[in-house]
């Protein structure tokens, strides 16, 4: 077997470790807010743990692209899919944290029911839970032409938020509203729209994978 032939084998295996990567973040996020619906306080205890199994893919992968790159010869394209993938698995990871930090926010809210706050924190969650799915396919599958639009997602996850945060604002004019439950369901908002930044940001290393540019800046 040439020594290409390896090399495409082992870039194969990375691809099929950062699809394993974004399924795990996903399958977290789908149990964290079905886990809410049911108050399942068992799973998400468990899920204030599952970032743990996410950094260990993180740190697998991370091994795998410094193995490439010091035992192979990578040419530019080569190099770029290397790079990329080292900034995607970064923001995996951080989605997997966020999802972690809900977890620990709804135990403290103790299943507290969104709609007291928000009308809007439901939607949220679900163009969250789709630009994350969108991202992650958008590099895992080279389409391109859906990363060089995928910027444009984020305004919608943006809008929400700050229909969010009026949503609070209208809620802390309450005279018996808890003010501790806002500030921790803001909190949740907050993640959700760090989550979109990071589905964009995962979308944008695709284009940088094919053509060296990263924002329109060429950089490789």
């Amino acid at each position: 077997m040439s020594p290409r032939t390896v090399f495409e084998e082992e870039l194969s295996a990375l691809k099929n470790n950062i699809q394993e990567m974004g399924q795990e973040v996903e399958k977290a996020y789908d149990s964290l807010f079905d886990a809410i619906k049911e108050k399942d306080r068992e799973t998400i205890e468990a899920l204030k743990q599952n970032d743990r199994r996410v950094n260990d893919m993180e740190r697998k992968i991370e091994s795998r692209c410094l193995a490439l790159i010091t035992k192979q010869q990578p040419v530019a394209k080569d190099l770029r899919m290397i790079s990329a993938a080292l900034k995607v698995v970064t923001d995996l990871e951080r989605v997997g944290d966020n999802v972690a930090d809900i977890a620990d926010l709804i135990l403290r809210l103790d299943f507290a029911d969104f709609k007291l706050y928000s009308t809007h924190l439901e939607t949220m969650i679900e163009e969250t839970k789709k630009i994350i799915h969108d991202g992650v396919g958008a590099f895992i599958n080279r389409d391109v032409e859906t990363a060089k639009e995928f910027y444009k997602r984020d305004d919608v996850i943006d809008d929400l938020f700050n229909l969010v945060k009026e949503d609070l604002v209208n809620c802390l004019k309450k005279e018996d509203q808890n003010v501790d439950n806002c500030i921790d369901i803001l909190m949740i908002a907050k993640y959700l729209e760090k989550m979109g930044d990071h589905a964009v940001i995962i979308a944008e290393w695709e284009v940088f994978r094919e053509n060296g540019t990263m924002k329109e800046f060429r950089i490789f």
